[in-house]
């Protein structure tokens, strides 16, 4: 089984922290829209033939796509993919786009998952981040995709923020719960080069982010999750039950073959990986001759390893070291008893799992468990 990403490059606004690839000029939304359906029919094979299990919709801003520019793409999608008929089909939606006609327009589709982008159910915090909905529209817009019969809905919460204090964080959880919320995406805010937000802050117009208060609200989120009974599948992932895990992103994680489409999306195929440019008018331009723009990587074993090592130990299911041989078992094994004998890891069926204490270094421990090309 694979996935589909597919990367829609707008946005009404800028967010202060955002990296991502997007544009606030809609004007080539239209001939972009051509040039996927053309890089969907170009790229048929890349998947060698395997059912589609997911299709995720990220940017960007998806939710800014009108119905009839989705049926084009899922029509078009049809034609060249088999996308199993319970698939797994997540739009990331911005709250002020999700209106009662905007729901019920989708929910026409064959949309069955939301992703919201609240950040925070405070309004300062939304003005700070430069956030285009507001707080009462993030509880409304929830509200009417659950009465629209939207079930699994995940939302986004950002965490670490200067101002952000931890009476504030309580609420924010407190809210998403009360909400009914059934997966939960939190994420430690960072700092990304060329962003108005690196910007604010060396020029001195924003506090610095402290990594002390960011390592303190992500242990109050793992309690809570706790209280709650949620199940903690990913570092930064949260899900109410099992059928409510982001099925897209595991396989991510999972290392299972997933096909990127659109400026800047990512591939991987089982051996390499592949990656479209990061240019809207050169992707639409290339496509409008028939030739996608992108660069690739063939992976070396030891690649292949460490990328696993990265994704995998991730998650609730860990990294299964027995995967990997005899000879980098043992050295696997090696490499991970000092992170054992401090509590920062644990095995679990053969498997290397982060502790909640590791949870908080996962980089550290992932960077000293990959291994040296010989």
């Amino acid at each position: 089984m694979a996935g589909i990403y597919i990367h829609i490059p707008y946005c009404k606004q800028a967010c202060h922290y955002c990296d991502f690839h997007f544009s606030v000029k809609q004007e080539t939304k239209t001939a972009f829209v051509n040039s996927l359906v053309s890089e969907i029919s170009l790229q048929k094979n890349y998947l060698g033939g395997e059912k589609v299990e997911t299709v995720y919709f990220g940017g960007g801003t998806p939710s800014l796509l009108s119905e009839a520019e989705l049926r084009k793409i899922f029509e078009t999608l049809h034609q060249h993919f088999e996308i199993e008929t319970n698939a797994e089909i997540t739009l990331e939606a911005n709250p002020d786009d999700l209106t009662k006609e905007k729901i019920s327009s989708l929910k026409s589709t064959e949309i069955n998952r939301f992703s919201i982008g609240i950040q925070s159910f405070f309004d300062h915090h939304l003005k700070w981040m430069n956030r285009a909905h507001h707080a009462q529209e993030a509880e409304d817009c929830i509200k009417r995709a659950q009465d629209a019969g939207f079930v699994n809905i995940t939302i986004d919460l950002i965490y670490g923020l200067p101002d952000l204090t931890d009476e504030e964080w309580e609420q924010n959880l407190a809210t998403s719960f009360a909400l009914g919320i059934r997966h939960l995406s939190c994420y430690s805010l960072t700092v990304e080069p060329r962003t108005a937000l690196a910007h604010f802050i060396s020029t001195g117009k924003s506090r610095k982010l402290n990594d002390e208060q960011a390592a303190r609200h992500f242990e109050m989120l793992m309690q809570r999750m706790k209280e709650q009974g949620w199940l903690h599948y990913e570092i930064s992932n949260f899900a109410t039950e099992e059928k409510f895990i982001s099925q897209h992103n595991s396989a991510y994680w999972k290392g299972k073959k997933y096909l990127g489409l659109g400026p800047s999306a990512h591939s991987f195929n089982g051996t390499s990986r592949q990656w479209n440019a990061r240019n809207n008018h050169l992707y639409i331009d290339s496509l409008e001759k028939g030739v996608i723009p992108f660069e690739k990587e063939d992976l070396t074993k030891i690649q292949r390893i460490n990328e696993r090592i990265m994704t995998e130990l991730r998650t609730m299911w860990g990294l299964p070291i027995s995967d990997f041989g005899f000879s980098i078992s043992n050295l696997l094994s090696a490499k991970s008893r000092p992170f054992i004998n401090e509590k920062l890891l644990e095995t679990k069926n053969d498997s290397l799992v982060l502790t909640d204490k590791g949870k908080l270094i996962a980089d550290k421990i992932v960077l000293d468990l990959m291994l040296d090309e010989d």
